[in-house]
């Protein structure tokens, strides 16, 4: 194939709803293999408005929740354009995630809403987006996508951990890649810290100050999805239907579910991980009590946060990269991640603009 380049946006939107994160990315392929430079990042945090909607979408009506993917996807739109405009950048093209309302694979299914037609119109750039459906109806996960990226653009690691609402893993296994999801992080801590009147609890403070509850570690760590095979991903619908009604069960105080939940993602962590190097990004590498208690549960394993830059927006990044691969015609959803009957490419196009 010969030579590639794009300039490339990527948006990323997780479950912990702590805003919009924008990337501006360069990539070349070349000789087989390919390359990139962050040029730029972003992040856009949500009107208390829009927080609240995208954090009750899965109670909506059909109208009102068609309704909230368009808003959302010109609410998109518009910070992109804005983001564009500063810069005096010409993108090729915007990659978005959407946010992810409904995700039950077991079924077929899987939504994302912000409405890649929305972004198109109000930045005037081709828009991919809806990375997950395809793979899902070929009876895959439709998750994680993220390995992909860490098997062409972090190769030098043993592992790739990314702690976000969900912690998720990535590493090669003979000559395939594996991954998958391995527990809840920041979409159980940050609702803990709501609890105590903050958004998240900072480098792991108020976990620290808390007593670890033996008991409700044990039932944490022997809840059914810890011991299947994967290929496996979570969702929000697990969370609220297996773990907080286990947590609430027992009626510890803020600081106490927080020290629990973060020795019960310590301890999964360390049961995925034999040793060695391992890249550590997302929100919850920034979590220095976590990051202790994952070193002490896994002595033999040196954890690697990287720059502030890849911490925060490597997902960005790595969406960008997925509109790449769908540009180049390349497979973007690995079957042995997924479990779909085949890799395939991810992602429905909308134009920007008349060629």
């Amino acid at each position: 194939m010969a030579k590639l380049e794009y300039n490339a946006i990527g948006l990323m939107s997780g479950t912990s709803l702590d805003g919009l994160d924008i990337c501006y990315v360069n990539f070349i392929y070349e000789d087989g293999r390919w390359s990139y430079r962050m040029l730029d990042a972003d992040s856009v945090e949500y009107p208390e408005s829009l927080h609240e909607a995208l954090a009750t979408a899965q109670d909506m009506s059909a109208l009102e929740y068609a309704r909230l993917h368009s808003d959302y996807g010109l609410f998109i739109g518009r910070q992109v354009r804005g983001f564009i405009e500063k810069r005096g950048i010409k993108p090729d093209f915007v990659a978005s995630h959407g946010q992810t309302i409904f995700h039950q694979p077991s079924i077929r299914f899987t939504g994302q809403i912000g409405s890649g037609a929305g972004i198109a119109a109000e930045t005037g750039v081709d828009t991919i987006c809806d990375f997950r459906t395809t793979d899902v109806a070929l009876g895959g996960q439709g998750a994680p996508l993220v390995p992909v990226g860490d098997r062409e653009l972090f190769g030098e690691y043993g592992y790739c951990l990314n702690l976000g609402g969900f912690s998720n893993i990535s590493f090669t296994k003979g000559e395939k890649r594996i991954a998958y999801d391995i527990s809840p992080v920041n979409y159980v801590l940050n609702e803990y810290a709501r609890r105590a009147g903050k958004e998240y609890d900072e480098d792991g403070k108020m976990a620290r100050s808390g007593r670890i509850c033996e008991e409700l570690l044990q039932r944490l760590d022997a809840l059914d999805f810890y011991h299947k095979g994967g290929p496996k991903s979570l969702g929000r619908e697990w969370v609220e239907k297996e773990v907080f009604p286990l947590m609430e069960s027992f009626s510890l105080s803020t600081e106490d579910s927080l020290a629990t939940f973060v020795e019960h993602i310590a301890r999964q962590i360390a049961a995925n991980v034999e040793g060695g190097k391992v890249l550590v990004t997302g929100g919850g590498a920034l979590n220095k009590y976590l990051l202790e208690r994952m070193q002490a549960n896994k002595p033999d394993a040196e954890y690697v946060v990287p720059d502030r830059l890849t911490v925060n927006f490597k997902e960005a990044l790595i969406f960008a990269f997925l509109g790449a691969l769908y540009m180049a015609g390349q497979a973007n959803c690995l079957a042995s991640v997924t479990g779909a009957s085949r890799d395939n490419i991810g992602g429905c196009l909308y134009r920007g603009s008349i060629r």
